[in-house]
């Protein structure tokens, strides 16, 4: 290529003759795009950030479209939103100890 334009056509039309002799499951160009943010979102890249990267307007967008995509993404925040609850417990259970009559007093 001499970094000429190519016609958009072209291009889709040589994408999909490369995935079919790759042997691989069709997929579209599109998806590629959506892979990439699905990816960069389960890397931990900030959501402005993958929001830039793919033109969005708005954030929203980004977040309506892709947040929900990867189950484990869920999974993760909510084993560190316990995690955060579980420390914050253990640190107030260490400023409660019991008096002689069994009750719980402030330390």
């Amino acid at each position: 290529m001499d970094g000429s334009p190519v016609a958009p056509d072209y291009l889709t039309y040589r994408f999909h003759k490369l995935v079919r002799e790759s042997g691989l499951p069709p997929v579209r160009l599109h998806d590629l795009r959506h892979g990439a943010v699905t990816m960069a979102l389960a890397a931990h890249v900030d959501l402005p950030v993958v929001q830039d990267q793919v033109g969005h307007a708005s954030i929203v967008l980004t977040a309506d479209t892709y947040t929900s995509v990867l189950p484990e993404l869920q999974h993760e925040a909510a084993r560190a939103t316990a995690r955060l609850v579980m420390s914050a417990a253990r640190g107030a259970a260490r400023k409660v100890r019991r008096g002689r009559r069994g009750w719980m007093t402030q330390v």
